[in-house]
């Protein structure tokens, strides 16, 4: 999948996570700030590359504010940011479907 324009999923509450994701320059450039980062900032990187592999996603700058989000969150917030960025709004695989 490749990304066509900015987007943004998620928020800055506790609990959750803000993912921006912008066209790459032919990698994944990751950008991480996070209140948990020393605990679990390899575990969030984890949940970010696993998902945008299994989205077929190669070539994107991703942003993500962490505010102690869980994996599952994580994940749908990277879905919902692909998935605005190229403009698909129906027949959505949420729920893990995406492989």
């Amino acid at each position: 999948m490749e990304i066509i324009k900015p987007a943004v999923a998620g928020t800055l509450e506790s609990s959750d996570c803000q993912v921006t994701v912008e066209a790459g320059e032919g990698k994944i450039d990751f950008s991480l700030e996070s209140s948990v980062i020393n605990q679990y900032g390899n575990q969030i990187r984890r949940v970010v590359f696993e998902t945008l592999e299994n989205m077929e996603v190669k070539n994107v700058r991703i942003t993500i504010i962490d505010k102690g989000a869980l994996d599952c969150t994580i994940r749908a917030r990277v879905e919902g940011a692909v998935f605005r960025s190229v403009g698909q709004i129906d027949n959505l695989p949420w729920g893990g479907a995406i492989r």
